[in-house]
């Protein structure tokens, strides 16, 4: 499961709502992660750009790893403005074996820092300022590859 959010993630509400459609499903590890916007260099917050069906594409191959050792991935994902100390990111692993589980969400979080096709801006005064040096370009993709 992708989701994109306009803003600041509701944590509590994602991570319950996947809890509670997994719960019945016989995994054995449920492991996330949530990222958050944390006061550096003077930022008010960060915001973010995405390619969707880049996005989606990297997430499909994901599901695909995943479901190859019996376990399911979940993200969510903000669009648009993020504040300090509000989340932007959240994934999940759930599988049915402990280390199955720790070594995916470690992989998959990674990857998605070096790979997803998210930009970053930082927010300062009110201004989106290009944060060149944490947004990863995409490999072969033209236009896409750098962003201004």
């Amino acid at each position: 499961m992708l989701e994109l959010h306009e803003n600041a993630l509701n944590v509590p509400d994602i991570l319950s709502r996947w809890y509670q459609k997994e719960r019945s499903n016989n995994y054995g590890a449920y492991l996330s992660f949530v990222g958050t916007v944390r006061h550096e260099n003077g930022i008010e917050g960060l915001s973010f750009d995405l390619y969707e069906p880049i996005l989606k594409r990297w997430f499909e191959a994901w599901q695909q790893r995943a479901k190859a050792e019996g376990a399911v991935v979940k993200m969510a994902h903000s669009m648009g403005d993020v504040m300090v100390h509000e989340s932007s990111y959240v994934a999940a692993v759930f599988s049915p074996k402990r280390r199955v589980a720790l070594e995916l969400i470690d992989a998959f979080v990674e990857d998605f820092k070096a790979t997803a096709p998210i930009w970053k801006y930082d927010l300062k005064d009110g201004v989106r300022i290009y944060a060149k040096d944490r947004s990863a370009p995409i490999a072969g993709s033209g236009l896409l590859e750098t962003r201004q």
